[in-house]
């Protein structure tokens, strides 16, 4: 309780508080917070009140040790961050907080404040625009393959409402510790769809966003659990995007989100929105272990999917083991058969996360497996990498 009540009492005052010259309040800000503070370098200056604290940290790109102020109050200004979105939470005397001057996200298993560093000035590819924007809105349904009642976000295009046409779907997978409302709140997936649509790179389409963490009655589901963060994790493993694979993540196996997706989640989608039918117009792609999710769906049920998109996830061939002919069941043996299921193969990764899923691109195109690589320039396993990959796989989808 005394920490709450401290964390209310810094935000009242921070709303008070004018940040240094030429330091922008960041963008995923409450409304009239000044801090976080954008430096035009990239620096970040984060403020918090804890006047009885002893120590306090912030973890952004690392650890950081904040100075005690003569009101009370707790600042520092760490180095440039890069380009993108970053999670991070403060620490209060060994106790692990979100920030209240921001925004929340949920991410690595729990909420978690954010920045945004900015884009130079004209990349606005996921900024809102002057556009016709469509609709993300959240749908319950009942899974009678886990015996739950569970939600997914969807987004329908801007002409869908008040129209009557059909639609294709694409099912975007969010990465391990996040959730159904990844792609829409730190992934932008709505605006990246109106801005492309409207410039007409891509066809309007529905998108829907589903939470892996699914286990079938009587199924462990540690693996997904938050409490395999506690304490949490150092923050090497959370600064920029998803956390990397832990330990639970060694015992996923896919099966029960694969078989409530075919029996409660398409038939819903599809009695309950306006949707062209066929495998032709169904599309499934993930970042990170929703890439992996989604090889895992798409290549053992070829017959309902033809276009896979793999972001930061599902490379397939690490340590060089890739065997067309065995790998993935063998679905790759027969090139010319794949090649005139899958309209598009799309394997995305950012330049800093290394070789392996270039390496995989190699492997597929020299076993004849038709494929699209895309590199994000300068970006790790992150939001932003995530963000380009989308706006690149989108205008090749339905054609």
């Amino acid at each position: 309780m005394r920490l709450f009540v401290l964390t209310l009492i810094g935000y009242a005052l921070c709303l008070g508080q004018t940040p240094p010259e030429g330091c922008t309040p960041n963008s995923l800000n409450i409304p009239g917070s000044p801090y976080p503070c954008i430096h035009a370098d990239n620096r970040v200056t984060l403020r918090v009140t804890a006047p009885d604290a002893q120590k306090v940290q912030v973890r952004l790109g690392g650890a950081h040790d904040m100075k005690r102020q003569e009101d009370g109050s707790w600042m520092v200004t760490i180095p440039p961050q890069v380009i993108g979105f970053h999670y991070y939470s403060i620490v209060v005397d060994g106790a692990v907080l979100a920030d209240p001057a921001t925004r929340t996200f949920f991410g690595s298993g729990w909420d978690n404040s954010a920045v945004e560093i900015p884009e130079p000035p004209g990349v606005d590819y996921y900024l809102p625009k002057d556009v016709p924007h469509g609709q993300v809105s959240q749908r319950r349904y009942f899974s009678k393959v886990t015996g739950k009642w569970r939600r997914c976000y969807v987004y329908t295009p801007p002409d869908y409402d008040g129209g009557n046409g059909r639609y294709p779907v694409l099912y975007l997978m969010h990465g391990w510790g996040e959730n159904e409302q990844g792609w829409h709140t730190q992934g932008h997936a709505d605006l990246i769809l109106d801005n492309l649509i409207a410039e007409k790179k891509a066809k309007p389409m529905i998108i829907v966003m589903d939470n892996l963490n699914t286990a079938k009655p009587g199924e462990d589901a540690t693996i997904f659990s938050a409490r395999w963060l506690w304490p949490p994790p150092p923050p090497e493993t959370t600064q920029g995007g998803a956390a990397p694979a832990r330990r639970g993540l060694a015992g996923f196996t896919g099966a029960a989100f694969t078989e409530m997706m075919l029996t409660d989640l398409i038939p819903m989608i599809e009695k309950t929105y306006r949707v062209l039918p066929g495998r032709e117009n169904r599309a499934m792609a993930g970042l990170s272990m929703g890439g992996m999710q989604t090889f895992l769906t798409t290549l053992a049920n070829l017959d309902k999917f033809a276009y896979i998109g793999g972001f930061s996830g599902s490379t397939g061939g690490r340590g060089g083991t890739f065997d067309p002919k065995t790998s993935n069941g063998g679905v790759f043996a027969d090139a010319a058969a794949f090649n005139q299921k899958v309209k598009v193969l799309f394997l995305g990764i950012g330049t800093e996360e290394g070789p392996g899923t270039k390496n995989f691109s190699k492997a597929l195109t020299d076993a004849g497996i038709h494929n699209v690589y895309f590199e994000s320039t300068g970006t790790a396993h992150e939001w932003l990498t995530w963000r380009r990959c989308l706006h690149d796989f989108a205008p090749r989808l339905f054609k």
